[in-house]
């Protein structure tokens, strides 16, 4: 005995099973256009905050860097002004990362001052001042300043720059005491204490610098510090237009 007849204006299951298929083809073409699409936009995402905001950041600390030149080539004021957020203050130069590397810290650390270069924490101390100069800086993107700052080692000089002075800081061992290098999580802020790793309001035991940066690369999830300590007095520029040893191998 034959099939019976498909009823009149229904579709045969062949029909269906055709319609289900371009269905699924349509929709199989649509999801792999949407997955290139937003592939094509996270390459773009990552080219921008790798190679755009470091030109950003480039043109920025050129900038920032003639108009303290400038700044500093004039007359200094009878009493210094109090440091804005954004504005840039000193220069820090660290040998271990090459023998031009030089950047213009500026004060604050919010996300602006950040975009800019290293940022001072608001409320440490200052470059040779007794307590802790504490400086953030990005280490991937927006210039990345502190890109290579794992690098450093134990007695490397860091060399901050002002409008009056040269001040050699060392890196310190991990050998007792303050340790060189620590990673930490985002919440551990007493690694810019007066002492790092000191009370927030204790006093300080010595002149030291703090450089923070996220660890690890293209993670914000820790931080990356290193602590170095004041060697000796300050040299002053009028003595050393070049400045000291240290930036030579010294």
């Amino acid at each position: 005995m034959s099939a019976a007849p498909a009823a009149a204006g229904r579709p045969s299951m062949a029909a269906v099973s055709r319609g289900s298929a371009e269905l699924l083809r349509t929709a199989a073409r649509g999801l792999g256009q949407l997955l290139l699409t937003v592939g094509y936009l996270l390459l773009l995402f990552v080219a921008y905050e790798l190679w755009v905001t470091d030109l950003q950041s480039a043109a920025q600390q050129e900038q920032l860097t003639t108009e303290l030149r400038e700044e500093w080539s004039r007359p200094a004021p009878a009493a210094p002004a109090e440091l804005e957020n954004g504005e840039a203050f000193a220069f820090l130069r660290i040998p271990r990362l090459g023998a031009d590397y030089a950047r213009a810290v500026v004060e604050g650390t919010g996300a602006e001052e950040l975009e800019q270069g290293p940022g001072h924490y608001t409320g440490t101390a200052l470059p040779g001042e007794q307590g802790n100069f504490a400086v953030a800086g990005h280490r991937v993107g927006r210039g990345s300043p502190f890109l290579e700052l794992d690098e450093l080692r134990p007695g490397d000089p860091i060399v901050v720059e002002t409008a009056s002075a040269w001040f050699v800081y060392r890196v310190l061992g991990d050998d007792g005491g303050v340790p060189g290098r620590q990673i930490v999580t985002p919440t551990d802020v007493q690694v810019i204490s007066p002492t790092p790793n000191g009370p927030a309001d204790g006093p300080p035991t010595g002149a030291y610098l703090t450089l923070t940066t996220c660890h690890p690369e293209y993670s914000a999830r820790q931080r990356l510090v290193v602590h170095a300590l004041l060697e000796g007095a300050p040299v002053a520029r009028a003595d050393a237009p070049d400045g000291p040893p240290a930036l030579r191998g010294g």
